[in-house]
């Protein structure tokens, strides 16, 4: 699997703040790798922990609305939006369909490790914190439809009002 993961954005402050999530995802990566090296069952605390993590910031970070465009604009915030590079596709009263271009975190592993499937699976545990803060939302659906981590051209993200 071929992992395409290229900033187009260069930009001093967007660099730091990918630095920061970087980091992030670099100790996340060890953490991790040393629960396995210890026979841990680590997806299954890494999955609960991530989620709850979520859970928090959709508590605690974003509105608590039924209102999907101003999710949306709270989610994909200007500064997230450059710093994943991201594209909105659809932002409409039903559906916010949203592409991400760049991956700070992927960027990190692919500093660590050349297997692809631990990319990805780093990727998908990442990805339960959006399902935390989605799930706190009783009327929106998450739906994750593509990964760069996976070898998709961008992460696609659709999230619809039920």
């Amino acid at each position: 699997m071929t992992i395409k993961n290229n900033a187009k954005l260069n930009e001093e402050h967007i660099n730091d703040l990918r630095g920061a999530f970087e980091h992030r995802a670099t100790w996340f990566y060890f953490l991790l790798d040393e629960a396995r090296k210890k026979g841990l069952d680590w997806d299954d605390f890494a999955r609960k922990a991530i989620f709850k993590c979520g859970c928090f910031h959709g508590d605690n970070k974003f509105t608590d609305t039924d209102d999907l465009k101003e999710f949306a604009a709270e989610f994909a915030n200007d500064q997230v939006k450059d710093i994943f590079e991201m594209d909105i596709v659809e932002s409409t009263d039903d559906k916010f369909v949203v592409e991400f271009n760049y991956c700070p975190l992927v960027a990190a592993w692919m500093k660590l490790t050349d297997n692809g499937e631990d990319i990805d699976h780093l990727c998908d545990i990442a990805m339960d914190g959006d399902r935390g803060i989605l799930s706190t939302y009783d009327n929106f659906e998450f739906d994750l439809q593509e990964t760069i981590a996976s070898g998709g051209d961008v992460c696609k993200i659709v999230i619809t009002k039920k």
